[in-house]
């Protein structure tokens, strides 16, 4: 009988992009756009996130054999698709040796009129929508053509659907977003609004950090390995960082 979820499931934030860098800049200097040529799911990693991606990868690397990962569920943002490349290469893992799939169900939010807006921009040009943001809180707003959390937790409950059917008992390592990272979270562990919310609100999601589940047949659920597991990169002397990707509303 094919178990019902699998094995090891490892969950992983891309490495800094040059979008985080940006919205680094533009927040600091208080200007109102961050200055992004690129669309959204263009944004490559930033020197130092690939640099991450490397030492992630290193670590996967030194896994125990028969540890690492069978199947990689990638978002198709750039610097998602480059922090698996770089990840698995240092990690000596062939391409013949793991199935990669690209999945748009693991974009990050779309932010909608608000993207590429700093929060001094989002407060200055949309103050209706920065008072509404406040009042009903950013699990269930949602921005004019954007998505709310509850938005981004309905597509992902397809996918969940599907690794637990078609990736039962194989190790699964997923590469993808800020918000995608903590939805999965909030999936996987059954929370409600105020848990994910009081655990969003704890920080960022570190770049390339780590939060990986364990599947125990006695209950049939995945249970918490790693939580936001930065070591390999500490480890490595690669810096930490935690930026919310870049075109990103302020936190209430």
């Amino acid at each position: 009988m094919q178990a019902s979820w699998p094995h090891t499931l490892w969950i992983v934030r891309h490495g800094q992009s040059a979008g985080n860098v940006a919205r680094d800049a533009a927040e600091a200097g208080g200007l109102h756009v961050i200055d992004i040529a690129e669309r959204d799911i263009d944004v490559p990693l930033s020197a130092l996130g690939r640099l991450q991606s490397q030492a992630l990868g290193h670590w996967f690397g030194e896994l125990p054999a028969g540890r690492h990962p069978e199947v990689v569920l990638c978002s198709p943002y750039l610097r998602a698709r480059e922090t698996t490349q770089l990840l698995l290469e240092a990690a000596g893992i062939a391409p013949k040796a793991t199935r990669l799939r690209v999945d748009e169900r693991l974009r990050e939010k779309e932010f909608g009129i608000l993207d590429r807006l700093t929060v001094h921009g989002i407060r200055d040009k949309h103050p209706e929508l920065s008072e509404q943001r406040s009042h009903v809180g950013k699990f269930y707003f949602r921005p004019p053509g954007g998505e709310s959390w509850c938005d981004v937790i309905l597509r992902l409950r397809s996918l969940v659907e599907m690794v637990a059917r078609e990736h039962g008992g194989q190790r699964v390592l997923v590469v993808a977003h800020q918000v995608t990272v903590n939805c999965l979270r909030y999936l996987l562990e059954c929370m409600d609004e105020a848990q994910i919310l009081a655990i969003d609100k704890l920080g960022d999601v570190p770049n390339c950090g780590i939060t990986s589940y364990e599947y125990d047949p006695q209950t049939d659920a995945m249970v918490h390995d790693l939580v936001n597991f930065i070591a390999p990169l500490r480890e490595a002397g690669t810096p930490v960082t935690a930026a919310p990707d870049a075109p990103v509303a302020a936190k209430p």
